[in-house]
């Protein structure tokens, strides 16, 4: 299924792309500087929507499928990047070692999200930037309600991606103050992976 998932991945997502998800990257990624790092990059989408004047950028990715994905794009796009196969849950790098941490639709996939935002807040310097865009529980509980009865078969056919998690919470106990945080819909996604929330969280 890892396999089949890292094929179909762009294909699946291009209507969403296209209908606005896109735009979300390019805007939340746009003023970026120093050194970023993100966090599951997947097949490197968001490498178009780098800025080209970034000092360092590592992108991470544990799955070995994507990972084949991703080196090649980021060849081909932005030969300079540095590419790692690790999981988001502990990564290779001193404390503070960088500016921003970007996740794109990665923590409802990743095996302990709370491990994987305690690791972002070891790794950004003071006044650091988590930048988000994932999609969460809905706030309405009949709808929250359908989530988590499909949650067990989309886990099994989405590469074990939960329906009914939500990052705020955690963000908080770490102590990132939600600079912006932007409650929305997916763009053309199914109804149970809709609801959606993107923004900046600062380290203090």
């Amino acid at each position: 299924m890892p396999r089949l998932m890292a094929a179909v991945y762009d294909r699946f997502m291009e209507r969403s792309e296209r209908a606005g998800l896109g735009a979300w990257r390019g805007e939340l990624l746009a003023e970026l500087g120093g050194r970023v790092l993100e966090l599951g990059a997947g097949t490197g989408v968001n490498l178009a929507h780098y800025p080209a004047e970034l000092e360092r950028l590592i992108l991470t990715e544990p799955d070995p499928h994507m990972l084949r994905r991703l080196v090649a794009r980021a060849r081909d796009l932005r030969p300079d990047t540095e590419v790692v196969g690790a999981g988001a849950e502990r990564l290779p790098y001193p404390d503070e070692s960088f500016d921003a941490i970007v996740t794109t639709l990665v923590l409802c996939t990743v095996g302990d999200p709370d491990a994987a935002l305690s690791e972002a807040a070891r790794l950004l310097r003071p006044g650091g930037r988590l930048l988000f865009v994932e999609h969460v529980a809905s706030p309405d509980p009949s709808a929250r309600r359908w989530q988590g009865r499909i949650e067990p078969v989309w886990r099994h056919v989405a590469g074990g991606c939960r329906l009914t998690r939500d990052p705020r919470q955690r963000m908080r106990e770490l102590g990132f103050r939600l600079e912006r945080c932007e409650e929305d819909r997916l763009p053309r996604s199914p109804f149970f992976v809709r609801p959606a929330i993107r923004g900046v969280a600062l380290k203090p």
